[in-house]
């Protein structure tokens, strides 16, 4: 599996996780996590910057087209 590949389905499992917690446990403190993952994502998208494919890539991940 490739870094951009991890990267998004990371993203998406925290996204999902946090609008869970805050429509059904009532956390609504979890929205800025979700706020913070969105913006990360939004910077990646114009710098190339992100902190997980920088630690991923690290670990021995292959690069993909994303992150390289």
């Amino acid at each position: 599996m490739s870094i951009d590949r991890v990267v998004f389905a990371f993203a998406g499992i925290v996204i999902l996780a946090t609008l869970a917690l805050a429509h059904f446990a009532g956390i609504t403190w979890a929205l800025w996590i979700t706020a913070f993952v969105g913006l990360n994502m939004f910077q990646a998208a114009f710098t190339g910057l992100c902190p997980l494919a920088i630690i991923l890539k690290k670990v021995g991940f292959k690069p993909g087209c994303a992150f390289h």
